[in-house]
């Protein structure tokens, strides 16, 4: 078994699975964004639901689940469809036993939420349903924390940076700090996996913070992971949900003389192949005239050789749309020439289409089409059946 990374077609949006090389197939779903119009057979919208189902393991009574849920920040371009295809609530209460298997909502095991990019969202912003539902589901699990210290599958919890005001301080346990590195995955260790927590940073009284009040501030991780337990190279994902220029320009000017925290083999580039992650400068407004930030740029820039940059968006045409930005493509395309590297555009084709990248001792590669499902056999043959 190897580890996998999955790039689901979900417009300019994000839905990233990533599976470890072990025997039990642990899984971490980063986002999600599930379209209504993939429900009608008429609609060519991609049926990103069928497609995560079939790359997941079911537990001993028949229930779909992932292992770890991670909401990068709660804009609903990438928590579209939570409520609806995730179970969210305590597992005593799950009620789609009697459910066709594809109708079934799936288990969160654990759940990976950071405060500050709530706070940060709602100043200026209205949460959607599901971001409502999942902030509920977060404080449901808190609370059963609080009260027993300990939690089981379904009901775990892990705290993505400290919240303001010591509002933290008493759960530190499930709490972790930024830039801190962890490898357990639903309160189990793995040799096969870690984690460098990048952002958000706690609040501060500066001219950033009110940026990030305004833009977008989301969790930043560098994901190392092993192709499998014979293997001693680990393999860099850096994965950043929206987080704009204001947030890479400061992590650079951290990490400047330790780079290698910011190198990657994958980098899935930030809100969706945006200007704004590279500029403080408007596309629209001064087209080839605007300048790229050198810090962010840096920072988004530690690619090793051979690296693969994907993009998950929409096609990206020579126009003056900003996500996606050609501009920002260009972008990546030179960050990537000096280290032979690949670009790749999930909205790309005639027709999107899910994109699998396989880990191995030197990288990652893509997995050609027919060959990118991995899913268990039952899931994979299983027809697809409506939805309620």
């Amino acid at each position: 078994m190897s580890a996998k990374i999955t790039f689901f077609p979900v417009d300019n949006g994000d839905m990233t699975l990533v599976r470890l090389a072990d025997t039990r197939v642990t899984t971490l779903l980063i986002d999600t964004n599930i379209r209504v119009a993939a429900d009608d057979k008429a609609d060519a919208t991609p049926d990103v639901a069928l497609e995560l189902r079939k790359r997941l393991q079911y537990d001993e009574k028949g229930r779909p689940f992932v292992d770890a849920f991670l909401l990068s920040h709660p804009d609903k371009d990438h928590c579209t469809g939570l409520a609806k295809h995730f179970w969210l609530g305590a597992l005593e209460d799950y009620p789609d036993d009697d459910l066709d298997k594809h109708d079934k909502r799936i288990v969160i095991r654990e759940l990976w939420s950071s405060p500050m990019v709530f706070r940060r969202r709602s100043k200026n912003h209205t949460l959607c349903a599901d971001a409502v539902a999942f902030n509920k589901e977060v404080h449901r699990r808190i609370n059963l924390w609080r009260t027993f210290r300990s939690a089981g599958n379904g009901d775990r919890i892990k705290i993505m940076g400290e919240d303001e005001n010591g509002k933290t301080d008493d759960i530190l346990a499930i709490v972790i700090k930024t830039g801190q590195k962890f490898s357990e995955i639903n309160g189990e260790y793995s040799s096969l996996f870690s984690a460098h927590l990048l952002a958000p940073a706690p609040r501060q009284e500066d001219e950033l913070e009110e940026l990030l009040s305004k833009n977008h501030s989301s969790v930043i991780m560098n994901i190392e992971l092993l192709a499998s337990i014979f293997s001693s190279k680990r393999v860099r994902f850096l994965t950043g949900g929206d987080a704009e220029v204001a947030i890479w320009k400061r992590l650079w000017e951290k990490y400047q003389y330790t780079p290698d925290v910011l190198e990657y083999d994958l980098l899935q580039t930030p809100h969706h192949c945006s200007w704004h992650s590279l500029s403080f400068d408007s596309w629209s407004t001064y087209g080839e005239e605007v300048e790229v930030c050198q810090e962010a740029r840096n920072a988004l820039g530690q690619a090793r050789p051979g690296a693969t940059i994907v993009a998950s968006s929409k096609k990206i045409l020579d126009n003056e749309d900003n996500p996606p930005c050609i501009r920002a493509k260009r972008e990546y395309l030179s960050i990537l020439k000096p280290v032979d590297g690949i670009f790749h555009c999930v909205g790309d084709g005639k027709r999107p289409e899910t994109i699998e990248f396989e880990v191995s001792s030197t990288g990652v590669s893509k997995i050609p089409a027919g060959l990118a499902v991995g899913a268990s056999a039952a899931a994979a043959a299983a027809p697809r059946a409506g939805r309620k």
